[in-house]
């Protein structure tokens, strides 16, 4: 049972180790153009979190026989550091700031889960709380790059109003404009004098 636990651990780290050098192509291109163009740095950062987290719940006091959580987590963490440095040197000032403060948020609840851990808790309800904290964040980390969705999914969501909008309204031509009453319907109305009264007039100033 200890070689089976061994040898699929060994191959769970292959994998994740795979996962976490996946990124290497789109920082290549990044250092290359010195640009993180239109790519998001949120999932690295918090992929890193995730990597910390659990690389502290597979350490021997906080859950023991998990040393290999621990060490390809560790590797992951330090691979995810090299992302997030490269793309908080290379983005532009607002995605930078952006990502300055989702690393500082990072380190911070690591280390909120370090102290609560060491200090407050012990044996079983340790692990339990590290393991908790490790899958939260897992979820989110799988669920970061969905971030892009977000403005998107408004644009999408105001596009299609804007849709409905038109055909509810298209047939409707506006009020149309009052056509200049003829001579004849001005005469009834009493707002005109007849043309030949004009004329006669005209006429008796010449004489």
């Amino acid at each position: 049972m200890d070689v089976a636990h061994f040898l699929f651990g060994i191959f769970g780290n292959a994998s994740a180790l795979f996962l976490f050098l996946a990124p290497v192509i789109t920082f290549k291109r990044i250092i290359k153009n010195r640009s993180t163009e239109k790519f998001s740095g949120i999932p690295y950062v918090m992929t890193l979190l995730n990597c910390l987290l659990s690389a502290w719940y597979g350490l021997p006091f906080v859950s023991p026989h998990n040393i290999l959580v621990s060490t390809v987590n560790g590797t992951g963490s330090f691979i995810e550091i090299i992302y997030v440095l490269i793309f908080i040197v290379l983005a532009p000032r607002k995605e930078k700031a952006k990502i300055l403060g989702l690393f500082t948020f990072v380190l911070s609840v690591f280390s909120a889960v370090v102290f609560v851990s060491l200090f407050a808790l012990h044996g079983n309800s340790r692990k339990l709380f590290c393991g908790f904290a490790a899958a939260i964040f897992s979820i989110i980390m799988y669920g970061s790059p969905l971030s892009i969705m977000v403005p998107n999914g408004v644009g999408s969501a105001l596009g299609t109003m804007q849709l409905i909008l038109y055909f509810i309204y298209r047939d409707n031509k506006g009020v149309p404009r009052k056509q200049a009453p003829t001579e004849e319907e001005s005469m009834e109305m009493g707002d005109a004098k007849p043309q030949q009264g004009k004329q006669s007039n005209a006429n008796g100033i010449q004489g």
